[in-house]
């Protein structure tokens, strides 16, 4: 797909996202405020080497939303050297920032920040429901409470909002657009126009039931497997090569995470190779360590809250338990 050119200046506007709820909600606040033709870069949420697939020419306006500078730092300096204008909003880890006069970063790694609070803040509330429904998609919930005080809603709107946040969280997750109910960009299509997350749950019905069955049946599939390992301070789940599995694989490390908050999590899904898939999430009172523990192996990150592997080979199993057990056991 070409990128779009504004036609009097011939600029293109290059939106780039992750397909998460909170890079779905922060992308429309910003498009809300400053409405723009733009080209949409996204994928399923562990998708997130995306300035990859970003071609720019001077000028151009791009706009990188809730992926990691640290993981995108090839494509981030080949658009800064091509001339184009970069706003980084994000809340991983980052490395070192490029110091670029075309280059403005908005980025803040604390454990009760995501990506929609950060665009929430550079607009002054001005969308400020949609930020509360990308902090709960992100498992933020008292952040997301904090923000939803002065908006006075309703116990019954606030839930709904909660709900949207988690479902929309839950479509990311996959292997591949395939694998989820819908593809993040169309996804995104369909909630841009509304400036509240109420009137798009009101007026496309059918969409935000789809993503509520889909969630509940899939969640109820991950309750029904037991633990592969659990103490005190550790629990590692095994979910299997399906698709159900893949779509659940980070809702359910969230919903456990909420139910034991003392304890840290590992799911972990099967690849059609044999290997695994990981979701990690340090305990809910002590937020730390996910994404330095992550770090540790080859395709791991994320953030202090809540990370990931995405290719942990199968011979690393024993291992992998034992040095998350020794982690967070003597954290």
């Amino acid at each position: 797909m070409a990128c779009l050119k504004n036609k009097e200046v011939n600029v293109a506007y290059i939106d780039v996202f992750n397909g998460d709820a909170d890079g779905l909600c922060s992308l429309v606040q910003l498009r809300n405020a400053n409405p723009v033709e733009s080209r949409l870069v996204t994928g399923v949420k562990r998708d997130i080497d995306l300035l990859d697939r970003v071609t720019v020419s001077e000028g151009d306006q791009l706009t990188v939303l809730d992926v990691s500078l640290d993981k995108n730092r090839v494509g981030l300096v080949a658009a800064l050297e091509a001339g184009a204008e970069v706003t980084y909003v994000d809340h991983h880890f980052a490395g070192d920032i490029p110091q670029h006069a075309k280059l403005t970063t908005h980025i803040n790694t604390a454990s009760d920040v995501c990506t929609s609070l950060l665009v929430n803040g550079m607009l002054k509330g001005q969308f400020a429901e949609w930020a509360v429904v990308g902090a709960f998609g992100d498992n933020l919930r008292n952040s997301a409470l904090a923000v939803a005080k002065p908006l006075d809603l309703s116990a019954a709107e606030l839930e709904l909002l909660e709900n949207l946040g988690i479902y929309l969280n839950y479509n990311g997750y996959g292997a591949s657009i395939e694998d989820l109910h819908f593809d993040p960009e169309a996804l995104y299509r369909s909630i841009a126009p509304f400036a509240s997350p109420r009137a798009f749950m009101l007026e496309a019905k059918e969409t935000f039931s789809q993503l509520e069955e889909g969630y509940k049946n899939d969640m109820r599939a991950a309750s029904e497997l037991p633990a592969a390992h659990s103490d005190k301070a550790t629990a590692v789940f095994i979910l299997p090569d399906e698709r159900w599995a893949r779509r659940v694989s980070g809702v359910y490390s969230n919903d456990l995470a909420n139910d034991s908050p003392d304890r840290a999590h590992a799911v972990l899904t099967e690849k059609q190779d044999g290997n695994y898939l990981v979701s990690i999430r340090a305990p809910l009172n002590n937020k730390r360590g996910a994404d330095e523990f992550c770090r540790q192996f080859a395709t791991g990150g994320g953030r202090a809250a809540a990370a990931g592997i995405n290719d942990l080979p199968m011979t690393s199993l024993t291992n992998f338990i034992d040095r998350f057990q020794s982690f967070y056991g003597n954290m």
